[in-house]
């Protein structure tokens, strides 16, 4: 009976671990795209999870600013980092605008352990790509992670305290502007799975990057 609850208990844990390399098939994608028609040096990256992938009006909403969308999958800070060579200093971008955080609590993972993350990815970023700027855009609420406001708040203040004390570092307030006056969250904002955008929550998201643009990247 013991054997039997160990095997169980393994063979859990091996399904739990994510492997940071799931999102290949993607990556890969991105790179035969680039192979096409690569990125200019000196643009504005974003990076991240699906708030990024999914934004379908990603390059209307950002015509004009010299920006470029890789976000893939459901992807962590973690995997962000294992994907930095090919998906950051291969661009050499002047700015770097980052998603990540979100579905890492929901995994499991400190806010802690995301912020120790962020500071290896600003260290990184400061040796292969020297002068680039870095920008974490908060993590959002959602209805289906309600359960996660505390911890996305102070994940969300633990970044912006590195930030503050780095240069060139920003954060984005994602978090906020989608509640009501009266403090509740907004409704009508998401699509059927409660937890990413519909096109109206797209145009907050948007605009809270594209204000952050005009202000300091220009």
């Amino acid at each position: 009976m013991n054997k039997i609850l160990l095997f169980l208990f393994l063979s859990f844990s091996v399904f739990a671990q994510k492997p940071e390399n799931r999102f290949e098939k993607e990556i890969l994608a991105y790179e035969k795209q680039d192979s096409i028609a690569m990125p200019a040096k000196g643009m504005k990256l974003f990076i991240g999870s699906s708030s990024f992938r999914l934004w379908k009006n990603f390059d209307a909403d950002t015509k004009g600013m010299n920006a470029f969308n890789r976000g893939f999958g459901g992807s962590t800070l973690k995997e962000a980092l294992y994907y930095f060579d090919r998906m950051v200093a291969t661009y050499q971008p002047s700015w770097v605008f980052m998603y990540e955080g979100d579905n890492d609590l929901t995994s499991g993972t400190s806010p802690e352990e995301i912020a120790s993350q962020f500071e290896e990815f600003s260290a990184r970023l400061a040796k292969q790509v020297p002068g680039a700027k870095l920008v974490f855009v908060y993590a959002r609420p959602s209805l289906d992670r309600a359960a996660n406001k505390a911890k996305q708040q102070e994940l969300n203040q633990r970044i912006a305290a590195i930030a503050a004390k780095k240069k060139g570092h920003f954060v984005i307030d994602m978090h906020s502007p989608f509640y009501n006056a009266d403090g509740t969250l907004m409704q009508d904002i998401f699509v059927a799975d409660r937890l990413h955008l519909n096109e109206k929550g797209y145009v907050i998201f948007a605009k809270q990057i594209q204000n952050f643009i005009r202000q300091h990247a220009h």
